[in-house]
C-alpha cells in the first residue's frame, strides 16, 4: 500500500518515535501561533523556561479573541503580547487584523509545514496542505522553545469527494455530514485526510471551512492535498514561492474505523454509516442489555452531488439535520462570521444575496470578516456598501459572538450562525437556541425571516446562484503585523507587565495516596465551554486565580438542572467547593461520562482546577488536547475499565487511591479506587505513555521541561 498524505509529511518531520498507528512520536514543528485567550498563558510559561528566543521557524502572536474592553484587563494583556512577541522574537497581529486562523492562512501558511497553534481550529492550516494542530498553551511554549510536540501516530480516516458541489449547496454541508456520520466522540487518535475527484472544485476557503470544523470531530487534524488550486491562492496572495505539490498516492493506505453506537440513541449516526461507509459492517447487538453495536468502514465516499442544505441544531455541532426539516421556523438572529466561514469568498456570497434587498424587519442580521484583508477589498468593491443599505450590522475582525463576547441572543431566541460551534450556553444565552448553516442558508433566513432552503430562493424571491470566483490577487497590507526584531535588538526590550499578568501556579508531583472528594459527576460531551466558560469571564484569563472563580459556573446538566455539584439552587458553586475541599488538605475529583473536554484547547480548563487542587479526572473518555493539558497540569487523567462503576459513584462520594504515584511511575496499567462512602472498590485504567507518566511525576510539563534543561 503507498502512503497517506498524512504520514509523508509525518515522516519529513519525525524526531523521535515510531510511525505506526497507536504509538507515540515526537514530530518538529515548523511553526506556531498563539491567541490572546490562550497566548499569555504561553508566553508566561516560555518565560518560565529561561529560554531567550523562539527557535521554531516562525511564531506568530494574535490578538482576535478579547477585543471589548470592559475595564483594563484585555488591553493590558494585548500590551504585554505585543512587547513579549517583541521581546523573544515573534511576529505579532494587532488588534483589528483579523482572525488567527484566517490570517495565518492569508500570510504565513506553507504545504507541507507543521503548524501548532494554542487553539483548536488551528487545523485550518490543513486547508493548504499543511499539519496544523490544536494544542495547550503549555506544548505551544516548548515547541516556541525547540522542542519536538508528542502525539499517537494517527489512524488516517480517508474521506473520497467525488462529483461536484451544487448550487446553494456549501462546504459547510460537507463537514457537517461528515459530523452526522463520525460525531463529535470517538476520534481520539485519528487524522482526516481529503482525497478524490471532488477536490478540485472546492477553492481553499471552501477547503479550510472543512478543515477548521474538522476540531469538532475530535480528530487530530485534517489536511487537503496541496495543488493547482493552493498554487493559485497563494499567487494571489503574494506567496507563491512557498507552494509545493502535495498529495497522497493513488493506493494510499487508509485505516479500518470502528466506532461503538448505541442502537436506539444512535440509529440516524448507524444509517449514515452504512449509506457512507466503504466496506461498512454493523455488528448485530449482543444478548447484552446494553444495546450497543461496533459500526466499521475502510474509509467514507461523499458524492457531492447528492449534498443537500444542512444544518446542526442547538446543543452540540453532529445534531445535524436537512435545513427542509426546519423549514418555516422563525429566527431571530442571523450571524456571519468566525474562522469557519469570514473569507472573501463567504463575504461575496453575502453581498450578492443581500444586493438591492433588505434583512427581514424580524432579524437581527450581523456579519464579521475574518480579517482585514478581507474588511478592505469589500470596502473597496462596494460590497459593504451593499451590507450597510441591507440593513446589517458590522462587526468587528475577531472572534467576537462565537466565543460568548456579544451577540448573546435573546432567551428562547432562534439563531442562525456559520460558526462551528453551538454548545449550549456557549453564546452566552442559558438553554440558547443556536443553529450551524453555511452562508447560503443563513442569508436566506436573514431575508426571509425563517428557515428557508437557500435551494427554494429562486422561485421565491428571484435571487440567483452567486458566482464568485478566487481573485487574481487579493489585497496585500501588512502593516497590522509586527515583524521580529533582530537579537540583539530584541535583548533590550522591555516586557511590559500589567496587574493582569500573573505568572501561572506550577502544578504538583500528584500524591502517593489520593485521598479524594467527587467534586461534580458531568454526563457525556462535556466542552472545555463547560468547564471555562469565555464570554465576561474570559477577560480574567491571565489572573489564574480569578478566572478559577468561573470553573463550571454555567454548566448546565442534561435536562436543564443545575449542575449536580450543587447541593441545591443557591447551592455552593465549584470555586466553593473545590477550595473548601483543597484547604482542608483533601483533593478534589472530577467524575464524566463519555467525550470529556471536547472542543477548546484553554488549558485554563485544566489550569484552574489544578489551583484548586483538583488531582485526578475519572471518565469514560477524555479527549486528545484536554488530556494532554491535564497531565500538563498534573491531573491524573483516569478511565473506567467497567462502565458500570460511573452509576454508581455520586457527587461528594470519599474517593482513595492508595499507591497513584508509585502506579504513575512504574508504569501500572490499572489503579484500584475505593469509594468510601459507598464501600465498593472499581477499577480504572492509567492511558498514559512513559514521556506523559514521567511528566506526571515531576509535577507538569514546565518542571518536567525545567528539568530536561529547556
Amino acid at each position: 500500500m503507498g502512503k497517506s498524505l498524512i504520514y509523508r509529511i509525518l515522516e519529513e518531520h519525525l524526531a523521535e518515535g515510531e510511525l505506526s498507528p497507536g504509538k507515540e512520536i515526537g514530530i518538529r514543528i515548523d511553526q506556531c501561533l498563539t491567541q490572546d485567550a490562550t497566548g499569555t498563558t504561553a508566553f508566561l510559561l516560555f518565560e518560565s523556561m529561561g529560554i531567550q528566543r523562539v527557535r521554531c521557524d516562525l511564531a506568530v502572536s494574535y490578538v482576535d479573541h478579547n477585543m471589548a474592553m470592559n475595564g483594563p484587563e484585555n488591553h493590558t494583556d494585548h500590551l504585554y503580547l505585543q512587547s513579549v512577541a517583541t521581546k523573544y522574537g515573534a511576529y505579532h497581529s494587532r488588534p483589528g487584523n483579523g482572525i488567527c486562523h484566517q490570517v495565518h492562512l492569508e500570510r504565513f501558511g506553507a504545504p507541507g509545514c507543521t503548524l501548532l497553534g494554542s487553539d483548536s481550529h488551528t487545523p485550518t492550516g490543513g486547508g493548504i496542505g499543511m499539519i496544523a494542530i490544536g494544542a495547550g498553551g503549555l506544548d505551544v511554549a516548548v515547541a516556541m522553545g525547540g522542542g519536538p510536540f508528542y502525539l499517537a501516530a494517527p489512524r488516517v480516516i480517508g474521506v473520497e469527494l467525488t462529483g461536484s458541489l451544487k448550487p446553494w449547496v456549501a462546504s459547510k454541508d460537507i463537514i457537517l455530514r461528515l459530523l452526522s456520520i463520525l460525531t463529535t466522540r470517538g476520534n481520539v487518535g485519528c487524522v482526516i485526510e481529503y482525497f478524490g475527484s471532488g477536490v478540485a472544485c472546492l477553492d481553499v476557503p471552501a477547503r479550510s471551512t472543512c478543515t477548521n470544523m474538522g476540531a469538532e470531530l475530535g480528530v487530530t487534524t485534517s489536511v487537503f492535498p496541496s495543488d493547482e488550486v493552493t498554487r493559485q491562492f497563494l499567487e494571489a496572495q503574494g506567496r507563491g514561492n512557498v507552494w509545493r505539490v502535495l498529495q497522497g498516492d493513488p493506493d494510499a493506505e487508509y485505516h479500518r474505523i470502528t466506532k461503538r453506537l448505541h442502537v436506539e440513541r444512535e440509529a440516524r449516526v448507524l444509517d449514515n454509516i452504512r449509506k457512507y461507509g466503504v466496506g461498512a459492517k454493523v455488528s448485530d447487538p449482543g444478548p447484552g442489555p446494553d444495546g450497543y453495536v461496533e459500526a466499521g468502514f475502510d474509509r467514507i465516499r461523499l458524492n457531492l452531488d447528492e449534498l443537500e442544505p444542512l444544518c446542526a441544531t442547538p446543543g452540540s455541532p453532529d445534531n445535524v439535520a436537512p435545513v427542509r426539516e426546519h423549514r418555516g421556523k422563525r429566527v431571530d438572529q442571523v450571524l456571519v462570521g468566525s474562522c469557519t466561514n469570514s473569507s472573501f469568498h463567504d463575504l461575496m456570497i453575502v453581498a450578492h444575496m443581500l444586493k438591492g434587498r433588505h434583512v427581514h424587519p424580524g432579524v437581527e442580521f450581523g456579519v464579521a470578516p475574518g480579517s482585514r484583508q478581507v474588511f478592505n477589498m469589500i470596502a473597496a468593491n462596494g460590497a459593504l456598501a451593499d451590507y450597510i443599505a441591507a440593513g446589517s450590522r458590522i462587526l468587528e475582525s475577531a472572534c467576537g459572538a462565537c466565543i460568548g463576547q456579544g451577540q448573546s441572543p435573546g432567551a428562547g431566541r432562534v439563531s442562525l450562525r456559520t460558526f462551528n460551534r453551538n454548545f449550549t450556553g456557549r453564546s452566552g444565552t442559558p438553554n440558547d437556541q443556536v443553529f450551524l448553516v453555511s452562508p447560503e442558508t443563513a442569508v436566506a433566513a436573514a431575508v426571509t425571516g425563517e428557515f428557508t432552503d437557500p435551494r427554494d430562493l429562486g422561485s421565491k424571491l428571484g435571487i440567483p446562484y452567486p458566482a464568485i470566483e478566487i481573485p487574481a490577487r487579493f489585497v496585500v497590507d501588512d502593516g497590522m503585523i509586527l515583524p521580529p526584531l533582530p537579537a540583539a535588538e530584541a535583548a533590550r526590550a522591555q516586557v511590559i507587565r500589567g496587574d493582569t499578568i500573573v505568572t501561572p501556579p506550577a502544578g504538583r508531583v500528584p500524591p502517593e495516596k489520593l485521598d479524594g472528594r467527587v467534586l461534580i459527576k458531568c454526563g457525556d460531551k462535556i466542552s472545555t465551554d463547560h468547564i471555562m466558560p469565555a464570554g465576561i469571564y474570559l477577560k480574567h484569563r491571565s489572573n489564574v486565580p480569578e478566572y478559577a472563580k468561573a470553573v463550571f459556573l454555567n454548566y448546565i446538566a442534561p435536562g436543564g438542572d443545575k449542575t449536580v455539584s450543587f447541593a441545591s439552587e443557591g447551592g455552593p458553586s465549584f470555586f466553593q467547593k473545590a477550595s473548601a475541599c483543597r484547604d482542608s488538605g483533601r483533593h478534589g475529583v472530577v467524575v464524566a461520562g463519555d467525550s470529556y473536554g471536547q472542543g477548546s484547547s484553554r488549558e485554563h480548563a485544566a489550569l484552574c482546577p489544578m489551583y484548586l487542587g483538583v488531582k485526578a479526572v475519572i471518565a469514560m473518555a477524555i479527549e486528545r488536547i484536554h488530556k494532554a493539558n491535564l497531565v500538563n497540569f498534573a491531573i491524573a487523567p483516569l478511565l473506567f475499565v467497567n462502565e458500570a462503576d460511573y452509576n454508581r459513584i455520586d457527587v461528594d462520594d470519599d474517593l482513595v487511591i492508595e499507591g497513584l504515584l508509585s502506579a504513575i511511575t512504574s508504569g501500572a496499567e490499572k489503579v484500584t479506587v475505593r469509594d468510601r462512602t459507598k464501600s465498593f472498590d472499581f477499577a480504572c485504567s492509567l492511558p498514559l505513555t512513559r514521556r506523559e507518566r514521567n511528566i506526571l511525576a515531576a509535577g507538569g510539563k514546565l518542571e518536567f521541561t525545567k528539568a530536561q534543561g529547556g
